[in-house]
């Protein structure tokens, strides 16, 4: 009998054979973890599930299957957890909100005292992640995460942006975007929505820590987000991966417009990709085709008091403006449409 060959030459399609092994995404594999298998209760479209499906299965194949996670409360926890049962498959530990990497760090220290012990070294081979939210990470276990950081722990610290408090009623947290309408940042009033010129950029101020590696990642591009765990794992110390996942339920997004959200924040400048070592960026993820911010904003309704007749068009504009900051403080356009772009505003000025 002759094989059939199903051929997709150029792609990166999920289950494309032609690829080499080294090539293939860890999800096109039939070896794959699976280490959050089916049965979790997330719901339909979360980005928070994929998220962490991909980077996990990414961080099992990178330590050869020698992974010991710690998980933070909040929607990952809960859904993947109902007691007594779970859909994790790898040694996993809950604590409390706040303290996802001082447990991480507390592993991490054990499993270097006890590899000593045995003689191997101050390197175990079992490595360490701890996950959580943006509000177990941005806000309750931020003193905990900067702990770790300075230290310099031999942890990956992976957080799952969804932008509220989405498992406890969609309350706004410190990774909000402004004008955003959250539980707590109600639609109303002149000004509707969650404030500008609060909040953090925690992927910033991990740089600032200047550990070994920080990157930002999107449940849009697995090869991407793929990539920067397996460059994490290949690293000691510190690392922290901060991965933009949509929320249709606190988004008021359509199930099936997870990854079209998550692509849109990328090629509107909202959410910059890039990676950075030890406080120095070194690579960006470039924006294709450039978009308004409307095209993002539009499909969710946290936004939606941003359009129609009573709509708030300057708050959309200061919305763009902070992309367009974005923009110019990663270079995510390309030399030539940088300066095309620097000239055309010198002229209308």
């Amino acid at each position: 009998m002759t094989p059939i060959k199903f051929y997709q030459t150029g792609t990166f399609t999920v289950g494309n054979r032609l690829l080499s092994p080294e090539q293939r995404s860890v999800q096109s594999s039939t070896e794959r973890s699976n280490s959050l298998n089916s049965g979790h209760r997330a719901c339909q479209g979360c980005g928070e599930a994929l998220g962490a499906r991909y980077a996990v299965d990414a961080a099992m194949r990178a330590s050869n299957n020698q992974l010991i996670a710690a998980n933070a409360t909040g929607c990952l926890e809960v859904f993947s957890t109902p007691y007594p049962e779970t859909s994790w498959q790898l040694p996993w530990i809950h604590s409390l909100f706040g303290n996802a990497a001082a447990v991480g760090t507390g592993i991490a220290a054990a499993l270097k005292v006890k590899s000593i012990k045995a003689g191997q070294g101050p390197h175990p081979a079992t490595r360490v992640i701890a996950q959580g939210g943006d509000g177990g990470t941005t806000d309750i276990g931020f003193g905990c995460l900067s702990g770790m950081f300075e230290r310099n722990d031999d942890v990956l610290y992976i957080c799952y942006d969804n932008e509220a408090y989405m498992n406890t009623g969609v309350q706004r947290s410190s990774a909000t975007p402004p004008a955003a309408r959250t539980a707590t940042t109600m639609a109303v009033g002149s000004a509707p929505g969650a404030d500008f010129g609060k909040g953090k950029n925690l992927p910033r101020i991990a740089m600032a820590h200047e550990i070994p590696y920080v990157a930002t990642a999107t449940v849009a591009d697995l090869r991407d987000l793929e990539s920067k765990v397996e460059m994490a794992m290949s690293i000691r110390g510190a690392r922290y991966i901060h991965i933009l996942v949509p929320c249709p339920l606190g988004w008021g997004s359509a199930s099936h417009d997870t990854i079209r959200l998550a692509r849109l924040a990328r090629e509107t400048g909202i959410f910059a990709e890039f990676e950075a070592e030890h406080g120095e960026v070194t690579s960006v993820t470039p924006i294709r085709k450039r978009l308004p911010v409307e095209e993002y904003l539009k499909p969710q309704k946290r936004f939606a008091h941003l359009f129609g007749p009573n709509g708030h068009p300057e708050t959309i504009a200061l919305i763009q403006a902070e992309a367009d900051r974005n923009i110019r403080r990663f270079g995510l356009l390309p030399e030539s449409a940088m300066a095309a772009e620097a000239a055309s505003e010198g002229a209308a000025a």
